[in-house]
């Protein structure tokens, strides 16, 4: 396989492009200017044959299930069963989905039968509730879009299910996608899968209810959408692996807008390898959206993501230099821990090294949260009239949105000044430094439309699961996927799966939300994704 694409990128281009997407919230959707790249990068993924682990089809990766549907041994109808008996038994407890569309997913799956198909054939998929879905209502969990039911799919689902993918419902999540997941006026609803019986286990947000699905086997994969952190996030919380792309690597058309250059849809998988054919399913150019234009092509994914094995010894499949940010194994804690054994299985696979790094000068302070809120606005600025009109339709995240609609634009200047300014010394600084960087938080990958991918490393004596991030280049997904297939090729955190809850007595399933507790309107600025 050819070098990776991090490095056929002209790091200059990205910071002009970043640039002038800032002045592009200003005045619309314009014309970007094409990122530089160093030669022609294939776009067509293969299929891969991977043999299944489990008899049972619901713990089964995307690899496995479509490598026993492509041969015959499992037809599309029975995998969306496995799931669906999952749902009815369980969905109750965990409350993963705003809305289950068995009888269509069923009449998709039989459509689909035995034929032959795109890598996610017959492959059922969770989409977070912000993603426009053709006839089926889609509400971004909020008062505002209790009723919407858009005229077509978005871009990312269109190209899901071109691809072969099974469409089995719409995910609960934070309203508008700020905090984990809840109703619209802040009663808590999706727990973690791997502690349904205790609701104050964050099960990571705003995308909980598509990582509860993974996780808790009521879903072969999910897409989730990430501004603060929201794919990331609840991937770590859950044992999964999730990939947030460069800016512009998956169209936002047909998402419910959170903030024009912090948006970034993705996928939450079990492993690398799936989170690869979901993304390269995704990815891609659009017309409806002028950040997807002038990109560099996707890269081949699913190679970078297919683990190199030599002699009986995992190897990487390119040289990377792994960085430490200060403070990552600091203190006692079960996470420094797994932190430091995963940084020790890291560095023992040939052509990987673990090295300390230095953060750019002034971080602290280009990354506080004073500098964040500069996406505030963008957020504020798509519902103005709405803001205007009536307060209560905002629900219980009705703060976060006035502090944007009240942030002097004196103050955005700066922060989006600083962002920049950011971005230079990151490419600059910290990237002469590594390959890939571990990260303790998305902040500020996240603002800077750098890619991010969390994997799992380990779990806690209370049996929740712990996870990491590592940072990369732009356009350095393939880098970052081979990086995770390494290490998930030496260890077993990404196959555990959680135990069944206790199935709640038939008579008590119904559309009440039991009483987990709530989050107010003056907790929302702080948890705001």
């Amino acid at each position: 396989m050819s070098a990776p694409l991090d490095g056929q990128v002209d790091r200059r281009s990205f910071l002009y492009r970043a640039s002038a997407l800032a002045a592009a919230t200003t005045v619309g959707s314009v014309a970007l200017p094409s990122i530089a790249h160093a030669a022609p990068v294939p776009t067509k993924a293969p299929l891969v044959d991977v043999p299944a682990r489990s008899v049972d089809v619901s713990e089964l990766t995307i690899a496995e299930a479509a490598t026993l549907i492509r041969k015959g041994r499992l037809t599309p109808e029975q995998l969306l069963e496995a799931y669906l008996d999952r749902i009815t038994a369980y969905d109750a407890t965990y409350q993963a989905f705003n809305l289950v569309l068995a009888d269509e997913a069923l009449a998709r799956a039989r459509a689909l039968g035995r034929s032959r198909g795109g890598a996610l054939h017959g492959i059922p998929l969770a989409i977070k509730d912000n993603y426009y879905t053709k006839g089926v209502t889609t509400t971004a969990n909020s008062y505002l879009f209790a009723d919407f039911v858009p005229p077509y799919d978005a871009t990312a689902v269109r190209r899901l299910t071109a691809a072969g993918g099974i469409v089995v419902g719409k995910t609960q999540m934070g309203p508008l996608a700020t905090t984990r997941a809840t109703t619209p006026d802040g009663r808590i609803t999706t727990v973690n899968a791997w502690t349904p019986g205790n609701p104050s286990t964050d099960p990571g947000g705003s995308s909980s209810g598509s990582a509860t699905a993974v996780a808790a086997r009521m879903a072969a994969s999910s897409v989730g959408t990430q501004t603060g952190g929201s794919i990331t996030a609840p991937s770590n919380a859950q044992n999964l692996t999730g990939l947030k792309p460069t800016m512009g690597r998956v169209s936002l058309s047909g998402i419910v807008p959170l903030s024009y250059t912090r948006d970034h849809p993705g996928p939450l998988a079990r492993d690398a390898m799936d989170a690869a054919i979901m993304l390269s399913s995704m990815a891609g150019e659009d017309p409806a959206d002028p950040r997807t234009q002038g990109l560099p092509p996707v890269p081949d994914l699913v190679s970078a993501a297919t683990p190199v094995v030599r002699s009986g010894r995992t190897r990487a499949r390119w040289r990377t230099r792994i960085g430490v940010i200060p403070g990552f194994t600091s203190g006692t804690s079960e996470t420094a821990v797994a932190r430091k054994a995963a940084l020790d299985v890291l560095a023992g696979i040939e052509g990987l090294s673990v090295v300390d790094v230095t953060m750019p000068e002034e971080w602290d302070l280009l990354t506080n949260a004073a500098f964040n809120n500069v996406r505030l606005p963008e957020r504020s600025e798509p519902f103005l009239p709405m803001l205007r009109s009536d307060l209560r339709g905002f629900g219980v995240s009705v703060t976060g949105w006035l502090q944007g609609a009240l942030l002097g634009a004196n103050e955005y200047l700066i922060g989006q000044r600083a962002k920049l300014l950011l971005l230079q010394r990151v490419l600059d600084d910290l990237f002469e430094q590594c390959d890939v960087v571990v990260q303790t938080s998305p902040t500020p990958f996240d603002a800077l439309g750098l890619p991010e991918l969390a994997l799992p490393i380990g779990f806690s004596s209370a049996g929740v699961p712990i996870g990491t991030i590592l940072g990369g280049k732009p356009f350095g997904e393939d880098r970052l996927l081979a990086v995770a297939a390494a290490y998930q090729a030496e260890t077993d955190w990404h196959h555990r799966r959680p135990a069944d809850p206790v199935a709640p007595a038939a008579a008590a399933r119904t559309t009440t939300v039991p009483d987990r507790g709530r989050i107010l309107a003056h907790e929302v600025p702080d948890l705001m994704q």
